[in-house]
């Protein structure tokens, strides 16, 4: 099945492929952090917003786990032997092998696995393990690089041995930096002297000796401490802090297992291909399965950790922990248990990933939970049936918003429908089931209750939908546009192919106006520039969409090497096309262009295509004919402009934004930051004032709410209602 986006399935190509265009984000192994998680502070610079969000895009029922970056430690002798952990499984050769094999021969580029993609992948590998270079010294870097040509025909060969090599060396690394920091945490630290840490990781440099290490977690410990002080957290308690998230830190690289290690070397091995070629290990492609699905065996409940513990964040309505009642956001869960009794599992400072697989569970099963109510207190144990979930919210849904007009004129019922992904059960589609759920189905639905209500006009939000699903994103289109080509896609030998809606009528030919941001990518731009190209409707958000113009096949790695699907090999998610608008344009690296721009955050934040490392590059195909629709006439566009403009200029709220976006592009490209204690509070004084904004986005991202009452989406409200009313008075108001 076809993909456009962090995942998604199109068009059947043949019993084992699925093709996607998604933006894959994958699991725990790649440990972030933020502040609300107890992570340490954010001093990634000029990523730190688009790991928090990118995270909150992809994160439910505890897909997303935040893990802080430890900080530094003593640096013993270079020589000193690599700490010898996990052993290669025996399938992973066969895997490492079968890999090699497919990339050359699917992806788009149909470039063999040289010495070029094997160089990218030492330096994707080694910055995947220590991206800020708290941890490796120069000279590792050095020694790595010797066999930086080798990787190509080692994976060829099934020879693992340099990424482990390199893992072991790194937890060695850790395990040296992790001393010092505790032998630091021992002294004190001058808070008024003038320094500064680097905060960019692009302009952070290897440590070259043990003494140039052990400064650099100085520093790093200062800013902990400084960032503690910010919360609250001083003296004893924030040094306590400190010394357990080390030490988590340590233990968890240590429980690293042959899958996370084997998807980590061999992703970044496909990512010197493009950014969206991925290796799935079994464990990631059961999350993916299970996402696009949108079903789910378990209690129903996203979790969080913090400072080691297992934190509730939310319980899903009509889920098994909702019907139970007493499990309750920022509880504290302790202990897991199977079954109605027995012995329980001890789960504090276990990582979030391995927590969530022993809370899942068959449908029908108990699981026992011992859980501290709001986090204080004694221990309660609740006893949890488990439940098929149907993760409803992430799932087309829809509200009627009665819009009254700023300028007088008369109420409008507008209807809005919240899109959060381009989904399809894979699964029960293949089997033919005659209710297989999918987001056209979904959006159709919701169309044909609007309609009976008799809204005047549609708004579809795609502002937080990373894709799906090629063939949802045409079907989509086709209930807006009455038929005809909807993208156009290019193979590895240059050949394109149109595929096109091919069932006549609409489901809604009224006004229509798609809310985009930064983060609509893949299937959501295919669906935006379509409708843009057709002239069907207006879009309206951020400058220009995500930007992702590639298709990826998902290949299931059992499939390939037995012919069915009974052990899990995981998957290889590979770039084997490029799709392009009707019009010809490929929405790679430009995105689509909104009709009216809005002011935001996240335009500013770097999570385009064109922040990813190995992106490949932009370019045209001729033009599919197809019809046009009247219903963006320019001179209404430009009317609408101006009139959004004119209402943002005098509106506090957005003058208030521009202020914290000014202070947030400002501060993301700041190469250090003063560990001065004064200079320090101000500027997290100034984070802080924007970080309303963010906190504001992730809240829209996580919780049960259709539709926001913000100063931003009425803005999106006013520029729909003067659309619907220019429309009429041009006579346009249909679809013809």
């Amino acid at each position: 099945m076809l993909w456009l986006s962090p995942f998604s399935p199109i068009i059947q190509a043949s019993s084992n492929q699925t093709y996607w265009d998604f933006i894959m984000v994958r699991r725990s192994h790649q440990f972030s952090e933020s502040r609300d998680t107890g992570g340490r502070p954010v001093i990634c610079g000029r990523r730190r917003h688009a790991g928090v969000f990118r995270n909150a895009l992809l994160g439910y029922l505890a897909a997303m786990v935040i893990v802080v970056s430890p900080v530094p430690a003593l640096a013993q002798a270079a020589e000193q032997a690599p700490v010898q952990l996990i052993k290669p499984a025996g399938n992973d050769r066969i895997v490492a092998r079968l890999i090699a094999q497919l990339m050359p021969k699917n992806h788009i580029s149909a470039r063999g696995l040289d010495d070029t993609i094997s160089k990218r992948a030492l330096a994707l590998f080694t910055k995947s393990l220590d991206p800020l270079k708290l941890y490796f010294y120069q000279s590792d870097i050095d020694e790595f690089n010797r066999d930086a040509s080798r990787i190509d025909d080692m994976v060829q060969q099934g020879d693992l041995s340099l990424a482990y090599k390199i893992f072991g060396r790194f937890i060695q690394r850790v395990d040296e930096r992790v001393a010092v920091a505790q032998e630091l945490l021992n002294g004190d630290f001058d808070f008024s002297k003038d320094e500064a840490i680097v905060v960019d990781p692009d302009v952070a440099q290897y440590a070259k000796t043990p003494a140039a290490a052990k400064d650099r977690w100085r520093r790093q410990i200062k800013y902990a401490l400084l960032d503690l002080k910010d919360e609250g957290k001083v003296g004893e308690e924030a040094v306590d802090t400190l010394r357990r998230r080390y030490g988590r830190y340590a233990r968890r690289w240590k429980k690293t297992d042959s899958d996370d290690l084997l998807e980590m070397f061999l992703t970044s091995v496909t990512n010197g291909y493009d950014p969206h070629s991925t290796y799935m290990s079994p464990s990631t492609l059961e999350d993916f399965q299970i996402q696009m699905s949108l079903n789910l065996d378990g209690i129903g409940a996203q979790l969080r950790e913090k400072d080691g513990n297992t934190v509730v964040s939310r319980v899903i309505p009509g889920g098994a922990a909702a019907k139970h009642g007493k499990l309750k956001s920022d509880d504290v869960i302790v202990t897991v248990g199977q079954g109605k009794s027995g012995d329980s599992v001890d789960i504090v400072e276990m990582p979030l990933s391995d927590v969530v697989d022993l809370i899942r569970g068959k449908a029908g099963s108990t699981v026992r939970l011992g859980v501290k109510p709001g986090g204080v207190g004694n221990v309660e144990e609740y006893k949890i049936v488990r439940a098929t979930i149907a993760l409803e919210e992430s799932a087309a849904r829809g509200e009627i918003i009665n819009h009254k007009n700023p300028d007088g004129g008369k109420d409008l019922k507008i209807g809005y429908i919240n899109l959060p992904s381009f989904y399809l059960d894979m699964d029960a589609a293949r089997r033919d089931e005659k209710n297989f759920r999918s987001s056209t189905r979904d959006v159709r639905r919701i169309l044909d209750d609007f309609k009976t209500k008799g809204v005047d006009g549609i708004v579809l939000d795609l502002s937080k939908n990373g894709g799906g699903s090629l063939t949802e994103a045409i079907n989509l289109t086709g209930l807006f546009i009455d038929s005809g080509p909807v993208v156009q896609v290019k193979n590895s030998d240059g050949s394109v192919q149109a595929y096109a809606d091919e069932d006549s009528g609409t489901a809604w030919n009224g006004p229509l106006a798609v809310l985009t941001s930064k983060f609509s990518a893949s299937a959501s731009e295919i669906f935006a520039g379509a409708i843009q190209d057709y002239k069907r409707g207006l879009v309206i958000g951020d400058p220009a969409t995500h930007g992702k113009g590639t298709v990826q096949t998902l290949m299931n790695l059992g499939q390939r090497l037995f012919g069915n699907n009974r052990q899990n090999y995981g998957a290889l998610k590979v770039t084997l096309q490029q799709f392009y608008l009707p019009d010809g344009q490929s929405t790679q690296l430009k995105g689509v262009l909104s009709d009216v721009i809005l002011p935001s955050l996240t335009a500013k934040m770097d999570v385009g295509e064109g922040d990813l490392k190995y992106a490949l590059e932009h370019d045209t195909v001729p033009v599919a004919r197809h019809n046009l629709y009247s219903m963006v006439p320019a001179d209404l566009v430009n009317k609408l402009r101006k009139k959004s403009a004119e209402r943002v200029e005098v509106d506090e709220d957005f003058a208030d934004l521009l202020r914290r976006v000014e202070i947030y592009v400002d501060q993301k490209d700041q190469e250090t930051v003063s560990l001065e204690e004064e200079a320090f509070l101000a500027r997290r004084k100034e984070l802080d004032s924007q970080k309303e904004e963010e906190d504001e986005l992730e809240q829209q991202i996580e919780d049960a709410v259709i539709f926001r009452e913000n100063y931003y989406n009425s803005e999106v409200m006013n520029i729909v209602a003067d659309y619907i009313d220019g429309l009429r008075k041009e006579n346009l108001a249909k679809a013809n």
